[in-house]
C-alpha cells in the first residue's frame, strides 16, 4: 500500500486503501493518503467502519461536489446506497427551486416556470443574447431530464428493478452538483 506503487492508478489506490482502512477500523489504525498508519477511535460497528470509508463519497469530494448533494443524501451515501443518494439528490433540486421561489409546483412545470425565457424567476445570466436564453434553457432541459430519468424513475420502479451502479451514481450526482453549483450564481 506505498503510494509510490499507484503512481498512474491514484484510483486503485484510494479503492484499496479504503477498503483496508475498514477493517482497520475495528483495531483502531487507519491508513492514511501518504501510506502512513495513524491511531484513530476504535470503530465498534460495521456501519461506523464502513462511514469511515466510504469510496463514493471520498470520489465526490475529490470531485468539489456541492454541498447540498452531501446535505440531503449524507446517510445513502455512508452505506453505498446509490439508488436512494441519487433519488434524494435529485429531489434537492425542486426542493432547492421552490425555495428560491416560493413557487409549490414540481416536475416540468416548476423548471418551465423557474426558467422561462419570457418572465424568468431565476436567471443564470442576464438573458440579453440568444446564447444567454439557450443557457437558461439548457439548465431547464437539464433539470427536467434529471426529474425524469432518476427522480421519476426511481419513485415508481422498485430499487431491485433499477440497479445503479456506482459509477452511474457519481456521474448523476456530479451532474446535479453542476445544477447546484449554476443555481449558486443566479440572479
Amino acid at each position: 500500500m506505498m503510494p509510490v506503487r499507484y503512481i498512474g492508478n491514484e484510483e486503485l489506490f484510494h479503492d484499496r486503501r479504503l477498503e483496508v482502512n475498514k477493517r482497520l477500523a475495528f483495531i483502531g489504525v487507519e491508513l492514511k493518503e501518504n501510506g502512513k498508519f495513524i491511531e484513530v477511535n476504535v470503530a465498534t460497528t460495521i456501519s461506523e467502519a464502513e462511514e469511515r470509508a466510504n469510496r463514493l463519497k471520498h470520489k465526490l469530494e475529490n470531485r468539489n461536489t456541492h454541498a447540498e448533494i452531501f446535505n440531503y443524501c449524507k446517510s445513502q451515501l455512508l452505506v453505498n446506497n446509490y439508488f436512494h443518494a441519487v433519488f434524494e439528490a435529485t429531489k434537492s433540486v425542486a426542493d432547492r427551486l421552490r425555495k428560491m421561489t416560493g413557487l409549490y409546483t414540481d416536475g416540468s412545470v416548476l423548471a418551465d416556470t423557474v426558467f422561462s425565457t419570457s418572465t424568468p424567476l431565476v436567471r443564470i445570466n442576464n438573458m440579453q443574447t440568444a446564447t444567454d436564453r439557450s443557457e437558461q434553457l439548457g439548465l431547464c432541459y437539464l433539470i427536467k431530464g434529471i426529474f425524469g430519468m432518476i427522480r421519476n424513475s426511481t419513485a415508481h420502479e422498485p430499487k431491485v428493478s433499477f440497479l445503479i451502479t456506482e459509477e452511474e451514481a457519481l456521474d448523476t450526482l456530479t451532474t446535479i452538483s453542476l445544477i447546484h453549483k449554476k443555481l449558486d450564481k443566479a440572479i
